[in-house]
């Protein structure tokens, strides 16, 4: 989807690479020949590996499909259907930083849409100690941003479970980092918020 003339994928490439991440994998299913297409046009195409899953596995079962590419370092996984204005760098010192027995680092954004997101609940030190998938009275308007950076122990014992939010999170409570930016973040998954996102952005 365009933002302004570019492609939201490459929106992302583009902030990734300028905060020196790389190489890239990314996941196709539907419209995957429209994916293909960009990448193989785009400057990006040496460092991205594309996986296409005729039937999804889910968040969480492509990471476990696909924990070799990451070489038994940390990485990190993203839902790039949202627009973000993220400073990666500083997520990144975030998770370098963070609390000893967390294994993975949660980007958070502060919401008007509390039912409509994964809500988080942290303690003083910005651990993850609950979390809330889109429920109609969530305790809180802290919301998972979708981007995370996993520590390599987390990518080597991923468990069971398709959907990264509702059955891996849950399991993980007490061991999340949170990190909260204050730029924009906007899913574009309905016309009306991709409209939103094409107005306000840089």
């Amino acid at each position: 989807m365009p933002i302004k003339g570019r492609p939201l994928l490459e929106i992302w490439l583009d902030h990734l690479s300028e905060a020196g991440i790389g190489p890239f994998l990314i996941n196709t299913h539907y419209r995957s020949e429209q994916v293909n297409q960009f990448v193989r046009k785009s400057r990006y195409r040496n460092k991205v590996t594309l996986v296409y899953e005729s039937e999804l596995l889910g968040t969480a079962g492509t990471l476990r499909a696909n924990k070799e590419f990451f070489d038994g370092g940390d990485g990190m996984l993203i839902h790039t259907d949202n627009y973000c204005l993220l400073n990666i760098n500083e997520f990144i010192d975030a998770h370098i930083n963070r609390c000893q027995d967390c294994l993975m680092t949660m980007m958070a954004f502060k919401t008007d849409e509390p039912n409509s997101c994964g809500i988080m609940v942290t303690d003083e030190n910005g651990v993850v100690i609950g979390f809330h998938e889109k429920v109609s009275d969530p305790p809180g308007n802290l919301a998972n941003a979708a981007v995370y950076i996993l520590s390599s122990e987390m990518i080597s014992e991923l468990p069971e479970g398709r959907d990264f939010s509702t059955e891996i999170i849950p399991s993980y409570l007490n061991r999340i980092q949170s990190y909260r930016t204050d730029e924009l973040m906007i899913d574009i998954g309905t016309p009306e918020k991709y409209r939103k996102a094409c107005s306000l952005a840089k």
